[in-house]
């Protein structure tokens, strides 16, 4: 028997315990996670400093690093997030519907956790305590693999976790990780099929597509984020400079920043003097095609893969469309499904970019940095699914559920 076999059975013994949990159990038991948490802060800390410097020592930019790094706040961060989470309504158990049939069997439909969900991620460890926290609430017990750049960090927060859980006597095998980072391993616990009910891949757009291409265990696609901004020809053009500013500078390496901006050709003489003015003074490398960058030298030459292209840096692609349908049609072939906003006091156009525009999130007249489980009122998020069957958007404890039928019989026969 392997060691990820091993890691499988133990998750399936886990979960049958985990399932006897009631709402109020883990409630008590996320709060106790988020008390340990900040307790053992210096402790976690210490252990981050190790990925980070070694990040540093291997050249990552910037804005890698800063997803990777854990303050004292981001701790707290994390705290703050499992104990929302605890107020958060329990999905499992609640009844959808019941029926009664003609034959007088009475039929219901209610949630019930998924099982065991793998998680393969990179770099960030506030997944490790997001995915904990999801997870353990709808009763799902979790294996996580995170990338070689956050062992430390990652390898710390789980066993705070499971500390915790032997506290309250469960066992420390609800939530797992896999500590051996080679490709290898990961590919294997892809082939699981046998432990695990789900796998989330939640990382840059190369781990995401080695998942999908290679994992036997069913998937769900949290995509790439190379998001779009519109400033229509209708656009109050100083809130389109605060909502770009925002969207594309406030934070680079995260998946619902700004990647492309789409200006209407009317507003361009108005719009793109201000907002180049900001990108220069924030030095945000800016891209575009020859008719715009005849405009500004500031703006260098766009290939073809710019378009496509998710920065997560300081850089964004800038391009000039004729119309509304011009920039809708941009968006939907290179756009990844992820978040996507138009700049408009147009009434017309607003309900043509909602219902035209193929993604997970659609904004009107806001910042796309709002596609998030925390933002959306669901105390924290497992991914963001850019697929269209079983989840899309930000996934929080709903989505962490599956469907079972029940059915009450006295004694009918067919």
């Amino acid at each position: 028997m392997t060691q990820l076999e091993l890691i499988g059975k133990n998750l399936q013994k886990a979960k049958y315990e985990l399932s006897k949990l009631k709402s109020n159990e883990k409630n008590n038991i996320l709060n106790k996670v988020a008390e340990n948490l900040v307790k053992n802060t210096s402790l976690i800390i210490n252990e981050n400093k190790l990925d980070v410097n070694k990040a540093k020592d291997e050249g990552v930019k910037k804005s890698l690093i800063d997803r990777l790094m854990l303050t004292e706040d981001r701790i707290i961060s994390m705290a703050e997030g499992l104990k929302k989470i605890s107020l958060l309504e329990d999905p499992i158990g609640e009844v959808l519907y019941m029926k009664e049939m003609g034959n007088g069997l009475k039929i219901g439909k209610k949630r019930v956790p998924i099982g065991v969900i793998g998680i393969i991620y990179e770099s960030r460890p506030n997944v490790t305590v997001d995915a904990f926290g999801l997870c353990f609430k709808t009763n799902n017990a979790v294996l996580l693999r995170g990338g070689s750049d956050a062992i430390n960090s990652n390898k710390i927060l789980v066993e705070i976790v499971q500390h915790t859980l032997e506290e309250y006597n469960l066992p420390k095998e609800i939530i797992q990780i896999i500590k051996d980072t080679d490709r290898e391993t990961a590919l294997e616990m892809m082939k699981m099929n046998d432990y695990l009910d789900l796998l989330i891949p939640r990382g840059g757009a190369g781990l995401i597509k080695s998942v999908i291409e290679n994992s036997t265990v069913p998937v769900i696609e949290t995509g790439t984020g190379n998001c779009h901004i519109y400033v229509d020809k209708f656009a109050d053009v100083d809130t389109a400079v605060k909502i770009v500013d925002n969207a594309k500078t406030q934070r680079t390496g995260v998946c619902n920043a700004c990647e492309k901006l789409l200006i209407h050709k009317d507003i361009v003489a108005d719009f793109l003097p201000k907002i180049l003015n900001v990108f220069k003074d924030k030095k945000v490398e800016v891209r575009g095609d020859s008719e715009i960058q005849s405009i500004d030298k500031y703006i260098v030459p766009a290939v073809l893969e710019d378009w496509s292209t998710e920065y997560l840096d300081m850089t964004i692609a800038v391009k000039i469309v004729e119309d509304i349908d011009g920039a809708i049609s941009h968006i939907n072939q290179y756009g990844t499904g992820h978040s996507e906003a138009i700049i408009t006091e147009s009434y017309t156009n607003t309900h043509e970019f909602l219902d035209m525009v193929d993604a997970a999130a659609v904004y009107v007249n806001a910042s796309t940095r709002f596609t998030d489980g925390e933002e959306f009122g669901f105390g924290a998020e497992i991914g963001i699914s850019t697929q269209k069957l079983h989840a899309r958007g930000p996934m929080g404890l709903e989505e962490l559920t599956s469907n079972k039928y029940i059915i009450y019989g006295s004694g009918q026969i067919r």
